[in-house]
């Protein structure tokens, strides 16, 4: 549960309501995520909601499973998935989040670095040639998964990522229509 309601703070709602005093909610593509808060308010706030996205997705797989004496990669996985979860269906926001690309990332900075180290690498080279944050998910999630395939991760973590990596095409369906139609 505490994983869930961690992922569930809305921080590109908190950041817009009160930097700007607005709902994210309507303005740019009416996602909670960080993309949109880079759309409508820019970065010098939106890189702070990212980082807590981030942290929200890392703190739970790498630190729960401690705390409560359930030391296994099963509960790991469980506390990671609960955080991604949280943020997509925010139980603070009528269950209306973002598409959870920056929470998935935090999740598996702490269970397969060296993955998310490649998927991040790609995610930066394709944001600046196409500057199109959507492509750029969509590529790291595929980066993310051969990655996880190929280093040396648990096979449940590999499940996971395919999983939370499928998830991410699934919730960009919309903009790769927009992609494909050559309006994003």
């Amino acid at each position: 549960t505490a994983a869930y309601l961690l992922g569930s703070i809305p921080s590109s709602y908190l950041a817009g309501r009160w930097m700007r005093g607005i709902d994210l909610r309507e303005h740019g593509s009416g996602n909670l995520g960080a993309t949109n808060t880079f759309r409508v308010l820019g970065p010098r706030i939106a890189v702070p909601v990212v980082v807590f996205d981030v942290l929200k997705g890392f703190a739970p797989p790498a630190f729960f499973q401690q705390w409560d004496g359930q030391d296994t990669w099963t509960w790991a996985l469980a506390y990671g998935a609960a955080a991604i979860l949280g943020h997509v269906f925010s139980v603070y926001m009528r269950f209306r989040g973002g598409k959870g690309v920056a929470t998935a990332a935090g999740v598996f900075l702490a269970l397969a670095p060296v993955a998310v180290a490649s998927a991040f690498v790609v995610w930066v080279v394709i944001v600046a040639v196409s500057r199109m944050v959507s492509l750029a998910s969509l590529s790291a999630a595929v980066v993310l998964i051969a990655a996880l395939l190929v280093t040396e991760n648990p096979v449940p973590v590999q499940f996971l990522g395919i999983a939370v990596a499928a998830f991410v095409v699934f919730a960009h369906r919309t903009n790769i229509a927009r992609i494909a139609r050559g309006e994003e």
